[in-house]
């Protein structure tokens, strides 16, 4: 995927960055390699600095209403300090190291609704920034982070939207100033269920799972329950398990067999 931009509209005296990705799609805890090609305009100029990064699209509480804004999460330094003559090129190849923590926009070729994620490039020339255009990335979960998802379809569930949201979630080993919520709607066969929302958060060495669940109103639930699941499992453990079973028994216990009051 490439996107080229010309910067002149800026001050940037007519020179343009080409972002090229050998592949857009990755996983956590993967890399993007691609090349940035940088060509000169109509002036001398110094590149002052050359950077890439990921940024995604994240959900913040302001009062009562709830905001989406731009969020870089992850940047790195490919250069800085080079003269930029009229109608020079420059290519610098890079590869981006992708955080555990990245978020997943694509489930089984199916994107998640309302992700967006990519690759910034931003040019910094006289003093002044380039603020870059998103070249979209789309990130596949791994085979744990799979797993469970697989579990979920096969119990019925079917995916509603996802969504980042700034804030932490309580024990849990996440960096991160965001978190992802993955939303779905609930089968018929938990009768007490509307939805249900599933967090991973993942490092090196495995995923923390967060589950909650939204009850209906008027139905009786036994005093004490949380409606939160939480469980942590190590990459090799979580691909090699089918989870259904582990979440049929938790979700039926609490909202499986309930008479209206």
């Amino acid at each position: 995927m490439v996107i080229k931009r010309l910067l002149a509209g800026i001050g940037f005296g007519g020179a343009s960055v080409e972002t090229s990705l050998d592949s857009s799609v990755t996983v956590p805890g993967g890399s993007l390699q691609g090349t940035v090609v940088i060509e000169g305009g109509d002036v001398e100029q110094k590149v002052e600095q050359l950077t890439i990064g990921l940024q995604a699209r994240v959900e913040t509480e302001v009062g009562d209403q709830a905001v989406d804004s731009a969020m870089e999460f992850h940047r790195v330094r490919l250069g800085e300090g080079v003269a930029l003559v009229p109608g020079q090129r420059f290519e610098v190849p890079f590869e981006l190291f992708v955080p555990w923590e990245t978020p997943v926009t694509t489930h089984r070729g199916r994107h998640l609704h309302h992700m967006n994620l990519g690759v910034n490039t931003r040019l910094h020339v006289a003093k002044a920034v380039d603020p870059g255009d998103l070249d979209p990335v789309a990130v596949q979960p791994l085979p744990a982070q799979a797993a469970i998802l697989d579990s979920l379809f096969s119990l019925g569930f079917t995916f509603k939207h996802a969504d980042l949201e700034r804030g932490r979630l309580a024990r849990t080993r996440q960096r991160l100033p965001f978190y992802q919520e993955i939303e779905f709607r609930s089968p018929r066969r938990y009768r007490g269920l509307n939805e249900l929302e599933l967090s991973l958060v993942t490092d090196e060495h495995g995923i923390d799972v967060v589950l909650e669940l939204d009850k209906k109103p008027g139905l009786l639930f036994s005093e004490g329950r949380d409606t939160y699941h939480r469980f942590s499992v190590s990459h090799h453990e979580g691909a090699g398990r089918d989870w259904s079973g582990h979440l049929n028994q938790w979700i039926d216990s609490l909202a499986g067999s309930r008479n209206l009051l």
